[in-house]
């Protein structure tokens, strides 16, 4: 594991720890289930560029779809 990934992982996990949060708060599904994702999706994804691209888009996704 290098560092970038270990970085990243990181970083996303704490977004994703704040959707989850507020969409717990909120009642809002989206956010609940993107921040879900975000936590758990660093443990499968073995390359560090691959990684930022998925995050990247997971992270865009509760502010692309309001439901």
């Amino acid at each position: 594991m290098s560092t970038s990934i270990l970085l990243l992982g990181v970083l996303f996990s704490s977004i994703g720890f704040g959707y989850f949060w507020y969409g717990r708060k909120q009642r809002a599904p989206v956010p609940l289930v993107c921040g879900l994702v975000l936590m758990v999706v660093p443990y499968f994804i073995p390359g560090a560029v691959a990684l930022f691209v998925i995050g990247g888009l997971v992270c865009v996704v509760p502010w692309v779809v309001r439901i």
